[in-house]
Order: C-alpha cells, then sequence, then structure tokens
C-alpha cells in the first residue's frame, strides 16, 4: 500500500474555512457564544464585528527564547478581547480596541513581509474572537508561499470545538493558565467558567501538538507552551495549576512562569491587585511549579533568576 500522506495545511484550510466563517453568522467562535452576526456587523463582550482591525505587525524580540529567537517573532496583535480583565496590560489594544481594520489579504501580506524579515514564527496575539478570519488570512499566505509555524497566543479562554478546526493548522499554542479559581476569574476577568474552559482547551491544545519541540537553534517548531501570570495575593491559584498541568497534561510541559505583573487598567482601584507582587509571592509560585514535578520553561527574573 503507498505510504499515507496527511493533507497539507492548504487542504485543510480549505475544507474547514466555509464552516468557520460561517460561525460569524449567530457567533459561537469563543466560549461567550454571544450569538450576534458579526458578519452583519453587530458586536458584543468582544467588540468585534467580522472585521479584522489589526493594532500592529512586527518583529518582536521579548517573547519566550524559544519564541523569539535570533531574529524574532512576527507578531501580529488583533484588537478586541472576549476576556475583560482588570489589570490588562495591553487594554488599549484588548479593551479600547485600538489598530486598523485590515482585510484578510492585507493580513496575509504582513505574514509574508514578517518572512521576509527572518521572523521564526507567525505569532497571532489574541486570535480567539478572529479564528475564522485568521484561517482566512492563513489560507491565503499558505498559497502565497508562507512555510512559518504559526503561533497561537491566547488569553486560554479558547473554546474547544474551535480549536479543533486549528488541528493541523496551527503548530504553536501558546495559551495562558490565569486562574484555578471561578471566583477570581469572575471578579477579575468577567468569566466565571474560566477555569474549566481553560482546562478543556489546554487538554485539546496538547492533544494537538504535544509537548514543546524545538531545533538545533533553539527555536520551537512545534508543541504547547503555557504561560503563567503570578498575581498578588494568590488570586491566580498557581499551586492548582501547575498541578494540573503535570498530572492531566504532561510533566514535560513548558511553562513560561512570569513575574511581570504591575497594576494596569482599572487594577490600581481594586486593593488586593493595586501593587506589584512581593518577592515571597513570586517565590512561593517557583516553589509550587517545581512541587509540582514540571522542570521544563522559563521563569523571569524577580528580583533574581531562578534556574530551573
Amino acid at each position: 500500500m503507498p505510504a499515507f500522506f496527511p493533507p497539507s495545511k492548504i487542504a485543510l484550510l480549505e475544507e474547514r474555512l466555509p464552516g468557520a466563517l460561517a460561525l460569524l453568522d449567530d457567533c459561537v467562535v469563543c466560549p461567550r457564544n454571544c450569538r450576534v452576526n458579526r458578519a452583519a456587523g453587530e458586536t458584543n463582550i468582544c467588540g468585534m464585528d467580522a472585521r479584522l482591525k489589526i493594532s500592529s505587525a512586527n518583529l518582536h524580540f521579548g517573547e519566550e527564547p524559544p519564541i523569539s529567537g535570533i531574529h524574532g517573532s512576527g507578531t501580529i496583535f488583533l484588537s478586541g478581547c472576549n476576556l475583560k480583565c482588570a489589570y490588562c496590560q495591553n487594554y488599549p489594544i484588548s479593551q479600547l480596541r485600538h489598530g486598523e481594520y485590515m482585510t484578510s489579504g492585507d493580513v496575509a501580506e504582513a505574514m509574508l513581509e514578517l518572512e521576509r524579515r527572518g521572523a521564526h514564527n507567525i505569532n497571532l496575539v489574541t486570535p480567539t474572537h478572529y479564528v475564522p478570519q485568521m484561517m482566512e488570512s492563513m489560507l491565503i499566505a499558505n498559497r502565497r508561499g508562507l512555510t512559518l509555524p504559526v503561533v497561537y497566543n491566547s488569553s486560554g479562554y479558547d473554546k474547544v470545538e474551535t480549536l479543533r478546526l486549528l488541528d493541523g493548522i496551527i503548530e504553536i499554542y501558546m495559551p495562558d493558565m490565569r486562574y484555578s479559581r471561578e471566583e477570581s476569574s469572575l471578579c477579575y476577568s468577567q468569566a466565571k467558567n474560566y477555569p474549566e474552559v481553560n482546562r478543556a482547551a489546554i487538554k485539546e491544545m496538547h492533544r494537538q501538538v504535544g509537548d514543546l519541540v524545538v531545533n538545533g537553534e533553539g527555536i520551537a517548531v512545534q508543541g504547547l507552551l503555557v504561560r503563567h501570570l503570578v498575581l498578588p495575593e494568590g488570586i491566580a491559584g498557581s499551586r492548582e495549576i501547575f498541578e494540573f498541568l503535570a498530572s492531566e497534561i504532561s510533566a514535560d510541559t513548558y511553562v513560561s512562569l512570569m513575574s511581570q505583573y504591575f497594576p494596569a487598567n482599572r487594577a490600581p482601584s481594586i486593593k488586593e491587585i493595586s501593587r506589584r507582587l512581593k518577592n515571597s509571592e513570586f517565590k512561593e509560585a517557583v516553589d509550587a511549579f517545581h512541587g509540582a514535578g514540571l522542570h521544563n520553561g522559563y521563569i523571569q527574573p524577580y528580583p533574581q533568576s531562578y534556574a530551573l
């Protein structure tokens, strides 16, 4: 029998794109299930209709080492978001929705230009509410010769059914795991069911791409890299998140443990998150990471570097 070759990314996109675009007519793209007709210009939680709005498209050197590498990550910041995080550090883009409207062809050209400039990947930031439109842009770009792996860089508040449309299309998933408790996700991001939805999404992402794989130059080519921002007062529930990853995903999961929290957006008016982290709070999260049995990843210095 002849060897089996899986469908190309172009074939998968051609097959799935019509159904994906149809989701916008009665929008169930994300876990909010707002059911507004974005194709007709209606909006709801994410604040965006069916048009693509892009804040920027440029080389980014501040991502994790296997993502930025030497030449930078080809980062495309998408406007709007399906979360309402009180402390969002990118709130002018996510909540004020700064940016410019672009066609799918324009975004495809931006991807190709980033490849020409030497990017290691195409990094889609906050793509959850734009999955159908980004599939259209990827189809155009791949037909025109795009070869870079695509990074799906999300808040982790993603719908499993939508993620399945991306199976075989996205090479690298880089989601957040923000909370382990519903009371926290409701209070600070207006999404009570975030932990349940987030864990299901992480399982699906890992099913598709497995643990992170890097090439001989240390650049990610496939897999899952989970980001976790430590919040003051233990609000994120770091220990429970790490235990979930180690026991239900993989002890080899790569984690980016971030100390960069500062009170942005509405956080200065909310007492418990109106300050930066204490060193003891971050060290507790680092200890929980190791205690769970995890051993791969990147720990931001705060105020000193914790070696893995």
